[in-house]
């Protein structure tokens, strides 16, 4: 029983021993660093050839060992209650801030990265762990390229993932000494294990702040510890807006090195946190969306003032991941800059898509106010035509590579602005739309080629208020159909060019009224089903015979045109297929009052250059009716039927897609008596504009050129209407036809 008994109580001295043996070790190794400060006379001893990275090693070490040890989870063992009760980070901060010895700096950013990552049990919470972490963190380089910026990352890599796994801890992080007088305990968590009560109330003198860092037992020590160490002021304490983990992670996403990448991945995962009341701590008492959208304005006015729209459209692709264009690119003035520009607007997009809703709405309002509205929009308004070229080819470029629905939506509000009424020939509509609008109708070419592609990529936009600002609100209700007159049978020979309803249009112009017809019942029975051989057959035949010249050549026929408007209307027909739009258009009410037509600003510039195709420069030419084709790949019945139907009975003063075109060919009819070689010439054009033939000026050339973008244009849109319709089966089988099959 004896030998049983000593041998128990033996067992029991044992387990005790490692316990008392680390708390000594763990004292002894703190002690060996103070000491260096009091026993050091050599200021210019790089930290890392002394043994204060060896001793602080030792205590990691034995704090996680110790931690590996305790039986009961989650209370501190003696080293952490050492660590806490005597202010251990706190001296380290200050050691560090004073950058004595040479590198102690980077050494205290690493023992508090690892001390965090590798102990299991939570600190953060603690007053004497969270508040040095933040004085820290404003120790880090201001300026891109600090030697401690590698360190400092791994601090914020730290600290935003323990955000995620507890979102309460970021108020924590975020504030300083603005917590504490808030929060009972000198800012301790309510619910902190037992054994920490004795240290707590240490952590704080009676105002809350914390007591100066002592060297147990050695007053001397502390003075000499002090003496190579700045004065410890309370402006580390205030000012947190200015400086903390948000305006850390911003400062080195500017680096130059892989360290911007993986704080832009650290700032990703901290406006990621699923918590909503961390969300909106982030958003309404932290610089997050301010500091964000303000270094996108400065990387905004850091460009040169006047950018050619080439060189912006050569740097497609531009992604957070990789901002820096390839190497083997051409260069040119701002290339750099505007890559780091394009990168952090792809970033900001990125932000608002991965970010908890709260803060995407908030971030994608930041960007509208501060930087659409305040930076971007006077450029748009300039009277500087190198000044809107450079803005709207900008603007182009970021919503080629804008995804998040969020800062989509404010997006089109700031260009089309929010109203859905049906518009006016003379209302006032938004003031910016206003402008692109006639933008699109410049004096200058560039200036109009470059706002068409602006609207063509909106046009690409997964947001339905984009086409129904732009198109749809207009055609509500299809108030271009014209009522009281039978639907035609035929409209050849049986129409006067007078009573042609192609040409009703003229009738205002003229200041002719046409007499007002009876509402009986609609001129046409149109239900999404008009006979697609019609209109393809109609599109087809409309360019005269002695106008066409693509017989002559090779893979520039009709079914090279619905290979190519298959692809693109899948894509439309998929981008658009949650909207819930009707497959047929909305029957036509008797009882509904007459309103007066009027196609929108947006297609009445549109129509107005297609119907002067026979003089505008070739470019232009193309991106006009590149942008109709994508207007006409919409699968509306409404935008089917009027930019797309040829059989529809106009309205009285209305003009259709089809209308404007039949009139040009009128033009065109008695422009080519004028034309001597008229064929020759024409053909020529063409293998110009192919490359196969040598580039010489020739007469007419903007006409012949207008006659080759014009037939090209209604192959196209014969094959955007057999797509969308094909005759085999009109509703569900959207497979082209076979090759010749007209």
């Amino acid at each position: 029983m004896l030998s049983r008994l000593g041998a128990l109580l033996q067992e029991a001295v044992g387990a005790r021993e490692p316990s008392i043996d680390l708390l000594q070790a763990f004292v002894e190794h703190w002690k060996g660093i103070t000491h260096y400060y009091i026993e050091s006379t050599d200021e210019n001893t790089p930290a890392k050839k002394t043994d204060i990275p060896w001793r602080l090693k030792q205590m990691l070490d034995i704090l996680v060992y110790e931690e590996q040890q305790q039986v009961a989870v989650g209370e501190a063992g003696p080293c952490l209650e050492y660590l806490l009760q005597h202010k251990i980070l706190e001296t380290l901060c200050t050691l560090g801030k004073a950058e004595f010895p040479p590198g102690m700096r980077q050494q205290v950013f690493q023992f508090f990265s690892k001390v965090l990552a590798q102990v299991q049990h939570p600190l953060l919470h603690y007053l004497s762990v969270h508040r040095p972490v933040q004085k820290l963190l404003r120790l880090g380089g201001t300026a891109p390229g600090s030697v401690t910026e590698k360190e400092e990352v791994q601090l914020t890599t730290v600290l935003c993932s323990k955000i995620q796994q507890d979102p309460e801890l970021l108020a924590y992080i975020l504030e300083g000494k603005k917590i504490v007088g808030r929060k009972k305990a000198c800012g301790e968590p309510t619910a902190l294990p037992k054994d920490t009560a004795s240290h707590r109330d240490k952590d704080c003198s009676h105002d809350g702040a914390p007591a100066r860092p002592q060297l147990d037992g050695e007053p001397c020590g502390a003075q000499a510890l002090n003496s190579h160490m700045p004065a410890e002021t309370e402006q580390l304490d205030g000012g947190t807006a200015e400086s903390n983990l948000i305006t850390s992670l911003l400062g080195l996403c500017q680096s130059k090195s892989r360290v911007a990448l993986k704080a832009q991945e650290n700032l990703l995962l901290l406006v990621s946190v699923a918590s909503p009341a961390a969300a909106t701590y982030l958003v309404q008492s932290s610089p997050c969306c301010p500091a964000i959208v303000q270094h996108l304005c400065q990387l905004y006015r850091s460009m040169p003032v006047f950018l050619d729209p080439a060189d912006i459209a050569a740097l497609e692709g531009i992604s957070w991941r990789l901002p820096s264009a390839p190497s083997d690119e051409a260069s040119f003035p701002g290339k750099e800059a505007l890559a780091a520009f394009l990168g952090w607007f792809d970033y900001c997009d990125h932000l608002i898509t991965e970010a908890h809703t709260v803060v995407a709405d908030a971030l994608a309002k930041a960007v509208a106010e501060k930087f659409f509205v305040e930076t971007l929009q006077p450029q748009l308004l300039h009277v500087s035509e190198q000044s809107i070229l450079t803005s709207t080819a900008l603007l182009t470029a970021m919503l080629r590579q804008l995804h998040s629905p969020a800062l989509l939506r404010e997006a089109a509000a700031f260009l089309l602005g929010t109203d859905r009424q049906p518009e006016a020939p003379r209302d006032n509509p938004h003031a910016l739309y206003a402008h692109l609008i006639g933008h699109c109708d410049h004096l200058s070419d560039e200036i109009s080629i470059a706002t068409l592609r602006l609207f063509e990529e909106l046009l690409q936009k997964p947001h339905e208020g984009i086409i129904r600002s732009l198109v749809l609100r207009n055609l509500e209700g299809r108030p271009y159909v014209a009522w009281g007159s039978p639907e035609p049978e035929s409209y050849e020979d049986t129409l006067d060019l007078e009573e042609d309803p192609y040409f009703t249009d003229s009738f205002l112009d003229s200041g002719f009224q046409p007499r007002a017809k009876p509402r009986l019942v609609p001129a046409t029975s149109y239900d999404g089903k008009t006979a697609v051989t019609e209109i393809v057959n109609s599109f087809l035949c409309l360019v005269p015979e002695e106008a066409k010249t693509s017989a002559f050549l090779e893979e520039t026929g009709y079914d090279t045109y619905v290979h190519d408007a298959y692809g693109l209307f899948q894509e439309c027909s998929s981008r658009v297929a949650s909207w819930g739009w009707p497959l047929t258009p909305t029957p036509l009410d008797p009882h509904e009052p007459e309103r007066p037509f009027f196609e929108g600003h947006f297609l009445r510039v549109l129509f107005d250059r297609m119907s002067r195709i026979l003089d505008q420069p070739y470019s232009l030419n193309l991106q006009v009716t590149s942008v109709l084709s994508r207007l006409a790949l919409f699968p509306h019945p409404h935008i089917h039927e009027y930019l797309l139907d040829p059989y529809i009975s106009l309205a009285p003063g209305c003009r259709s897609l089809f209308s404007v075109l039949v009139r040009v060919i009128g033009d065109l009819m008695q422009r080519i008596q004028r034309v001597p070689q008229f064929p020759g010439k024409l053909l020529l054009v063409r293998k110009q504009l192919t490359g196969q033939a040598p580039g010489e000026q020739l007469d007419h050339q903007t006409l012949l050129q207008g006659v080759v973008v014009l037939e090209e244009f209604c192959k196209e849109l014969a094959a955007i209407a057999f797509v969308k319709f094909p005759p085999h089966d009109p509703r569900q089988n959207l497979s082209p036809a076979p090759e010749g099959q007209v």
